[in-house]
Formats: C-alpha cells, structure tokens, sequence
C-alpha cells in the first residue's frame, strides 16, 4: 500500500465577514480535494497538544506520529539537523530570523513589520548571514545560513529557560515587551541590536529598498532548543518514508526520522513555489521504492502571516490543482491500494496573522473503501461533523494501521 500525507501549513481559518463569513477553504475551488471529502473519512484533529505552543514544529511531529509532550525539544534543533549542523548535548540553538522593524534609534521603540523580510531570497539572505557571521560569531557562539529569511544560531554550552517571542506572534507590534528574557537574555538581546549597524546599510538591502521591497534590518531570535531523538519512522510504522518540504523544520523532521530528503529546485515555501516539481517529486520518490511521501506545502501558512486574502485563496487552489489532483490520477492509474491523508498543521487566521490551536479538518481516502458522505466539500464545519481525533498522533496511528 503506498501512503501519501499532503500537509497543507496553515490551510484552515476562521469565517471571514469579506468572505459573506465564509473561511478561505469554504471559497477556494478545490474539486479535487472536494471529491476526496465527498468519498473519504472526513473529521477534525487536534494537532497542539494542551498547554503546548501552536507551532508548525509541534504541530508536524504530532501528525507524523511523535507525541511532541515526548519528543519535541525546541524548533531549532529539528531545523539543524537538516541544515547537517552537528549538535552535543550541552549546546542549544536557535531560530534566527531576518526580519523587517520600523526604524526608531531606540531599538525597544520599534515595531515589528514582517517576519521574512519581505520573503527575502535565500542567495540575498546568505549575502547578510555571512556578513553577520563575519562581525557576530564569537568562540562559544556561531551562526548559520539556512533557507529565505530562516536561519540558525548554535551556542556550545550555553544556557537554558529564555522567554523568546515567534516574530509571527507580534506582527504589527511595538517589540518591548518582547525582546529576550532568560538567563543570558542580554546577550541576545545584544546580538539583534548589533545586527541593525550591519544590516541596515548593506548593499543587499539598499538594493531591496530601490526595488519598493523591503528590508532585512534586523534579526530575531527565538525557537531555543536542545538536540532531540526521534525513533526511525521505518521501526514506528513499517514503512520507507521520504520527505518533500521547502522548509529546514520539517526537513529536519525527516532527517531524524530517518527519511529520505527530496530537495526540489525553485521550492520556496511562498505561494510562487514549484509546485509542479514538488508533485513530480512526490510521485518519483513513491515510484523508487518508498511507501510513504510526506508533502508539505507551506504557501497559505505564509500567506496568513502576510494577512494576504486572496493569496491564500488561490495557494489552496494551485494546491489542489498542482499538487492533489495530480497525484491522485497517479494512484489511480497504478491500481495498487493507497491512502491519502489531507490536513494543516494548524490554522492561520488571516485576521489574526498567526497561529491557533483549534482543531483542523483532514480528510482521509482510502481506495479500498466505497464511502458517500453527505458533504460535497472539504471545509472546516464539514471536518467538525466527522469522526474526531484527540491528537495527530491517534490520526497517524489510524492513518498507518491498515497495512496490507
């Protein structure tokens, strides 16, 4: 049985007035998915567990299958070990981001505009890592490049217990009552307040600002963590498993879990994304001998952040017709039994511009089974009618079961 888990990042929404209070995923022309909630086991998932920050990290290790109250050590972590950065136990890393502020001289006075810069590229931002890297990295702390507006800072030894703030989380925002706290909380305060003198004249961002984009003038630390340990996924649920994402987290998911990593040229998490060749990837990695392809698609989570209506509407439906449809006629025309598994990690509001940890609609088709539901659509109440799953980790589990 070959297993696909299309996860669509930050899908779900709540009703919109602008939308006759509908939510984007009510509106989006989605026929392929629609036929799946249509002839599928359709529900909700509650993905956070309680007491657990609504994270993308959290989130896709509890529909992978890995209890986060167990297994979840920090975002970063899980982001460097896709980006190959070896961890010891004693050190602790973090997410840094480049992001955009409003330009007070008091650091403290600023508001926070955009937490990637503008989606910034990844050949811009390695431009300004390395200068960071250059005038920042000291002998117990280093930084690392990673993809577009995520990347790494690892401290050897260092200390634990900050209270740090996702830069998504105050969007809009005055940052003073969100700037590091913790043990060494100055430090890292240091650092971001350093990285302005760096970045806000570097050729890359002038340029940005000529273009009407804009600019990376700062970073932002949050995402601490301690190396984890995840079990290999073939000894959790028998199968050879492959990953396709543009982002490090949930590569690095994959990493530990000793998946296959299929990276895909012009893969950006945005909704300009490849998406034909993540499908073609997808695809392949089932046609070489993997029984199970984890599809992350990141574009509606990014337009949420952005509070970009219209282009959520249209990611959910370029995913449905790029990525599901595709895929689908695939499986069809092999003849062999699969599953598909359909959901997002979590909601992102577009009014909110961040995450939330209501439950999430999945549907689930199983070609082996002949199902007519009453919906003829794949939206948030028509989840809430379904069957319910306490975490994404009882969804795996049932997702995983039926082996034949």
């Amino acid at each position: 049985m070959k297993l696909v888990t299309i996860l669509v990042d930050g899908m779900a929404d709540h009703k919109i007035p602008a939308l006759g209070n509908k939510t984007p995923l009510e509106v989006a022309l989605i026929p392929t998915i629609d036929h799946l909630a249509k002839h599928g086991e359709i529900g909700t998932v509650d993905t956070i567990p309680e007491g657990m920050s609504p994270g993308s990290d959290i989130a896709n290790l509890s529909v992978m299958g890995y209890d986060p109250k167990r297994y979840h050590r920090g975002r970063s972590p899980l982001e460097a070990a896709s980006m190959g950065v070896a961890m010891e136990e004693t050190d602790v890393s973090f997410r840094c981001n480049l992001v955009t502020l409003t330009t007070e001289a008091d650091y403290a006075s600023r508001t926070i505009l955009d937490h990637s810069a503008g989606d910034i590229t990844t050949e811009e931002a390695a431009a300004l890592v390395s200068e960071i890297k250059k005038k920042l990295d000291q002998e117990d702390l280093h930084f690392f490049p990673g993809f577009s507006y995520r990347h790494l800072i690892l401290w050897n030894h260092g200390p634990e217990g900050y209270d740090l703030t996702p830069p998504h989380d105050i969007l809009g925002q005055n940052i003073a009552n969100h700037l590091p706290k913790g043990p060494s909380g100055k430090r890292l305060l240091s650092l971001m307040e350093s990285s302005v003198a760096i970045l806000e004249n570097h050729p890359v961002n002038l340029e940005r600002i000529k273009r009407g984009l804009r600019p990376a003038n700062s970073i932002w630390i949050w995402g601490e963590g301690k190396k984890p340990s995840l079990d290999p996924i073939h000894e959790k649920y028998g199968v050879k498993g492959a990953v396709i994402s543009a982002v490090d987290l949930i590569q690095g998911i994959g990493v530990l879990t000793g998946m296959e990593i299929i990276k895909v040229e012009g893969a950006t998490g945005t909704i300009h994304t490849n998406f034909d060749g993540k499908c073609l990837a997808a695809i392949h990695a089932l046609e070489s001998g993997n029984d199970f392809v984890y599809v992350h698609l990141e574009a509606p989570d990014e337009c949420g952040h952005q509070g970009d209506l219209d282009g959520k509407i249209r990611s959910i439906e370029l995913i449905d017709e790029k990525i599901v449809k595709p895929i689908y006629q695939h499986l069809e025309k092999k003849g062999e039994p699969y599953r598909i598994l359909i959901l997002p990690d979590h909601r992102t509001p577009v009014a909110l511009r961040t995450h939330t940890a209501d439950p999430v609609p999945y549907v689930l088709y199983d070609s082996q089974q002949t199902i007519n539901n009453d919906t003829h659509a794949f939206t948030e109440d028509a989840g809430s009618l379904g069957s319910h799953f306490p975490s994404g980790v009882a969804l795996a589990d049932h997702f995983f079961s039926p082996r034949t």
